[in-house]
């Protein structure tokens, strides 16, 4: 198991923890990211598509896994 991965928890990237802190900050402590992270993965991953589509351009690895 790498440094960055702890327990079952994924890597994240950049859009990933930004989709967490946004669910922590907006849902008002309904919403725990941890047990949303396979329906965040799909969010983001489509995120991540429709902007390469849209754009033509890849996203930096920075803030794709």
């Amino acid at each position: 198991m790498s440094s960055n991965q702890q327990g079952n928890q994924t890597q994240e990237d950049y859009l990933d923890k930004g989709l967490d802190a946004a669910e922590k900050k907006f849902g008002q402590g309904k919403v725990d990211p941890t047990k949303m992270r396979d329906t965040n993965e799909k969010i983001t991953d489509t995120a991540r598509s429709l902007f390469e589509k849209a754009t033509g351009k890849h996203i930096p690895e920075k803030f794709s896994n």
